[in-house]
């Protein structure tokens, strides 16, 4: 018997099958993930999910296994060989904003502990689990966080953004109520 999953998941591409069963709405609690992640949302903005799926690899390859240390420490030197990448998103705002975030990330890790105890302090560390099939692009919840990710300098965070990696590092449970992973 056939498992059923979310309506968004093209059964045909072993990535997106294996991302939805494994990753996709599971809790994170670890920063290194976490900011993996909210790195991979911020250049899907505007762009398909698998797209940046099947470009994971190249993308942790060449962002230091997703080092925020390192990473907030490119030059335009790092930034000039990020850009000529073919195996990565081309886009020299997206590129800026990775560095510039991931010193912004380090900032709230020191102010807050982590970025787990930030990003969880949103919810009060509860899971959000929706009730019905009737899944909203953003919310008030992603609304206050991209505010206050905006305010702290971050960019490429907008609500719809920051709801997509909500829901991504399971702070938000959007697993429609046939899924298995429900």
């Amino acid at each position: 018997m056939e498992k059923k999953r979310c309506f968004w998941v093209d059964e045909k591409s072993p990535v997106y099958v294996k991302y939805h069963d494994e990753e996709w709405g599971v809790p994170v609690y670890d920063d290194k993930k976490l900011y993996e992640m909210l790195l991979l949302e911020t250049f899907q903005a505007g762009l398909s999910w698998i797209t940046v799926l099947r470009k994971r690899e190249s993308f942790r390859e060449a962002f230091d296994e997703f080092s925020v240390e390192k990473v907030a420490s490119y030059g335009e030197e790092k930034m000039e060989e990020l850009m000529q990448n073919q195996g990565l998103i081309r886009n020299r705002k997206k590129m800026e904003a990775a560095v510039k975030n991931a010193g912004v990330f380090m900032a709230i890790q020191k102010e807050f502990g982590s970025f787990s105890d930030y990003l969880w302090s949103f919810t009060n560390g509860e899971i959000i689990v929706n009730q019905d099939d009737d899944f909203p692009v953003k919310t008030p919840l992603s609304d206050r966080l991209s505010k206050d990710l905006k305010k702290r300098g971050m960019g490429f965070v907008g609500s719809v953004t920051i709801y997509s990696y909500l829901q991504a590092v399971g702070v938000v449970n959007d697993h429609e109520l046939s899924c298995f992973c429900r």
